[in-house]
């Protein structure tokens, strides 16, 4: 029987590294959709995000089969309860490039972010890649190391999203209406993605130490 429950937790953790891979995926070119005002890269994107809400519930229908089957205790209790909460954040952060790509789909064939702050979405863009594929890593490895690198990429995340709202205030602003509601949505859209990435971390962390850092 615990040769059986091992290779569960094993696909579950399988599981959760598929799921990174696709929010990968969804992220990358759902920001490149937007910054080049490709429809087609969108519709994409949008439609992949039902393979991504239906690993998820895959992925939840395990855990829970394993929590009545097996009444796990102790450490392998946090595996599959954190299991459970990292599916669901990896399916809002799926949810949230999907987001991005919609944008990116009504504004065509315009691009939906306008000259003077395209720099700073293409930041926010390199950035949430990056954290992507550290979250991918760091759920393949546990290596704390990308555990602690996706905080400083939320961290520039967080500091790219206040220039969209410096960017929006400013006195010379003159974009349209759709064009600042775009960018405020787009910009909050990366900073909870970025947010939703650091919570995948910490528990993570939590894991492999045994220590909550979200209450320490």
């Amino acid at each position: 029987m615990r040769d059986i429950f091992e290779a569960e937790l094993t696909q579950l953790g399988d599981n959760l590294v598929q799921l990174s891979e696709r929010v990968n995926t969804a992220i990358s070119a759902a920001g490149t959709a937007l910054l080049t005002a490709d429809v087609a890269l969108a519709q994409q994107t949008i439609s992949e995000d039902d393979a991504i809400d239906a690993l998820a519930r895959d992925t939840d229908d395990r855990a829970v089969l394993l929590l009545a089957q097996q009444a796990p205790v102790a450490t392998d209790l946090r595996v599959v309860v954190s299991t459970l909460r990292m599916s669901a954040t990896l399916e809002r952060m799926g949810d949230l490039a999907q987001h991005i790509a919609q944008v990116a789909r009504r504004s065509y064939p315009q691009c939906a972010i306008p000259e003077p702050v395209l720099p700073v979405f293409k930041a926010l863009h390199q950035s949430s890649v990056s954290l992507a594929e550290r979250l991918t890593r760091l759920l393949e490895t546990r290596d704390l190391l990308e555990a602690n690198a996706i905080e400083r990429d939320d961290d520039i995340i967080d500091d790219l999203h206040h220039d969209t709202f410096s960017a929006l205030l400013n006195p010379n602003w003159a974009g349209t209406t759709q064009e600042t509601i775009d960018i405020t949505l787009v910009g909050r859209y990366y900073e909870r993605f970025g947010d939703h990435g650091v919570s995948i971390a910490r528990r993570v962390i939590y894991l492999v130490t045994g220590t909550d850092i979200a209450h320490v």
